[in-house]
């Protein structure tokens, strides 16, 4: 991790702020009457330490985020897709940006790093990704969501149409909770990015003790990440728009630092980008996210569902960048191999439902 301490963030934070009144926003307006059509905020960093970039990043909402947490729990989800490769999970500095912003607002009581790794033991992830120094830093609790109360929810399958039992992170559902996503910018193989919504509806379904891949065969060892993903490109976007209603970031923290491109989310490569997100509204730091990596948004099904249905605001003329600009910073992500595959849900549903069981997919227990 590059050196930094409590007075450089004191320091980035005056500067940022002087600098924050100075800067226009990307969608700049004529007129004081045009400019309240903004509907949302997002800020966007960029440097050489993500700790540094995580927390000038939070500072234009201080006060928002403050009032929102009130007396609850805070969680902060990573997404640890791989236990094993830290270029397809979150990075310790993130998570540390974030634990110092909270500090700054006297947020820091009731803090939980929590996560429902997709192929192996949550802690092992921690453990391997150097998590477990936070610990001995702040006053914030690692915990396994696997391990903790669940609610059974059900999701939509495209196979038969029918709705399916889930089990699902009581914690993440809690309304008492206070749900930060702590995601990394990937492109994706099912769903074109993974962003901050995906990070949090694909780590609320839990898995049983002790499964790994190797064991997903295995009687009594099972994980109910694969009953989300709705057995085809339709019904995997449909499930992320339909839980996003019940499941959702109330914070977005979008780490864009090293991102992963091509056939995330495990095992793409990476693109150095250096830029970091953040925003009270999902679907707006989501937004802004694909337009740096270069995407078309409307290839993006489940987001397009969001923003048809009000869920935030999708809408980029409508959002206000706070900090840099996004064409300064704009990047021409590879997407996945079966990029062309996954814009099948954009077809209406042939009548014999062939389409449902299309070759190229194929079940993954990916976040």
């Amino acid at each position: 991790m590059t050196t930094f301490n409590r007075r450089n963030f004191l320091k980035t934070s005056i500067i940022g702020g002087v600098a924050a009144t100075c800067i226009h926003p990307y969608n700049t307006f004529a007129s004081i009457g045009k400019q309240e059509q903004l509907t949302s905020r997002v800020a966007l960093t960029t440097g050489d330490n993500r700790a540094d970039m995580t927390f000038r990043a939070l500072q234009p909402f201080s006060k928002e985020i403050a009032k929102a947490i009130g007396k609850r729990r805070v969680v902060l989800k990573p997404n640890n897709v791989n236990i094993n490769v830290q270029l397809a999970s979150t990075h310790v500095d993130t998570l540390e940006g974030v634990l110092e912003f909270l500090k700054s607002i006297n947020k820091l009581d009731n803090v939980i790093i929590a996560e429902s790794a997709a192929n192996g033991p949550s802690l092992d992830g921690f453990k391997n990704f150097g998590y477990f120094r936070l610990v001995s830093k702040y006053p914030v609790k690692l915990v396994d969501l696997d391990q903790e109360p669940f609610d059974t929810v059900h999701v939509f399958d495209e196979k038969d149409f029918k709705p399916h039992a889930v089990r699902m992170s009581h914690i993440l559902l809690d309304p008492d909770s206070y749900i930060v996503s702590v995601a990394r910018m990937k492109t994706h193989d099912r769903v074109f990015a993974t962003l901050s919504l995906k990070n949090i509806v694909f780590g609320a379904p839990i898995k049983d003790l002790g499964f790994t891949f190797s064991s997903s065969r295995k009687k009594g060892s099972n994980s109910d990440k694969s009953i989300v993903h709705g057995s085809g490109f339709r019904g995997i976007n449909y499930n992320l728009y339909a839980m996003s209603k019940q499941l959702h970031p109330h914070l977005a923290v979008i780490d864009g630092f090293q991102g992963m491109e091509g056939n995330g989310p495990n095992d793409g490569t990476p693109v150095d980008h250096r830029v970091c997100i953040a925003s009270t509204d999902w679907l707006s730091a989501d937004r802004v996210a694909i337009e740096l990596m270069g995407i078309d948004f409307s290839t993006v099904g489940y987001l397009n569902f969001c923003s048809q249905t009000g869920s935030g605001t999708g809408n980029l003329s409508k959002i206000e960048i706070i900090g840099e600009s996004i064409d300064k910073h704009k990047k021409s992500y590879k997407l996945s191999d079966n990029f062309k595959d996954q814009l099948i849900w954009m077809n209406p549903v042939s009548q014999n439902l062939q389409e449902s069981n299309h070759p190229n997919f194929k079940l993954s227990y990916t976040s």
